[in-house]
């Protein structure tokens, strides 16, 4: 299982994947798992996607992603695989649950990425420093900087567009070097 098609995709190449979700990040990641899969079924649990409407037309419009809409996840069906390492768990297949009529059905594959979202962890925060509608801390554009004196913000807290542990390094980096220039003027 997976939370990110760039980091792992290449792991299912030829092979039969999932997404789960209907938003501007799953089908962003459904659309994308194409360059390597074989086959991508894009799990969904409503009759539309909350996604932007180009991004649908893409989607939908992709002959390599199958769309099960009113399903969830309701289990996953593993296997125990020897490798040259030792015995892993596998996926096999997931078991889906309609939620129109409460069936389940069993969608053998490979892989398996959620994609329902990412919320920040910033509630720790609320009241003591700005975040926009999403959850994510305010920073001043190009820097680390929240709007409190002495407060610096970097990695998924801040950053609605990446969340990629290369880019948290990053900005961590730079709300380093923020953090010694402030210190050094007071």
């Amino acid at each position: 299982m997976s939370a990110c098609a760039t980091c792992d995709g290449f792991f299912y190449r030829g092979k039969e994947v999932a997404v789960v979700g209907g938003g501007d990040t799953a089908l962003e990641e459904a659309t994308y798992l194409t360059r390597f899969a074989s086959k991508v079924h894009l799990i969904h649990r409503r009759d539309a996607f909350r996604a932007s409407k180009p991004m649908q037309e893409r989607t939908l419009a992709n002959p390599k992603i199958h769309v099960h809409w009113n399903k969830v996840v309701a289990g996953l069906e593993t296997l125990v695989a020897e490798t040259p390492m030792g015995a892993v768990e596998k996926l096999r297949a997931l078991k889906l649950k309609d939620t129109v009529d409460g069936s389940t059905s069993e969608l053998p594959l490979d892989g398996l990425f959620v994609a329902i979202g990412h919320q920040p962890n910033t509630a720790l925060f609320h009241g003591q420093l700005p975040t926009d509608a999403s959850g994510y801390l305010v920073v001043e554009p190009g820097t680390s900087r929240t709007p409190v004196a002495g407060v610096f913000a970097a990695g998924d807290v801040a950053d609605p567009s990446y969340r990629q542990a290369i880019t948290a390094a990053g900005s961590g980096c730079r709300a380093a070097i923020d953090a010694e220039r402030w210190l050094g003027e007071q």
